[in-house]
């Protein structure tokens, strides 16, 4: 059994909008809880928990409701590297101010 854990304020947060935006999303396709329940291998009160942004719900989960909403092309852009500014700094930050040819052993060295 996992240990309860209280998230931060901004997790809460954004669980709930994304839990609204998935109920949002399903209405909009005027699709009854039980049908996306029943393509998302879950059950109702699952989803119901996934639409009120339960942080105890598994991303897996998550993951099969927005499959089953035909979203679930954006969950792989998440953490992709072209939306990551920080890393992206980071690893500029990080690159050398010159770059040199290591010379191979035996040729005769330039001086």
């Amino acid at each position: 059994m996992p240990t309860p854990h209280r998230p931060p304020v901004a997790v809460r947060r954004t669980l709930r909008k994304l839990g609204s935006d998935i109920h949002d999303a399903r209405r909009r396709r005027k699709l009854p809880m039980a049908v996306v329940a029943e393509r998302a291998f879950t059950s109702r009160s699952t989803l119901q928990k996934i639409e009120a942004g339960d942080a105890n719900v598994g991303i897996g989960i998550y993951a099969s409701v927005l499959q089953a909403l035909g979203l679930l092309d954006g969950l792989g852009n998440i953490a992709d590297i072209g939306n990551d500014e920080v890393g992206q700094s980071l690893a500029s930050a990080n690159l050398p101010k010159r770059v040199r040819l290591k010379s191979k052993a035996g040729s005769p060295s330039r001086e």
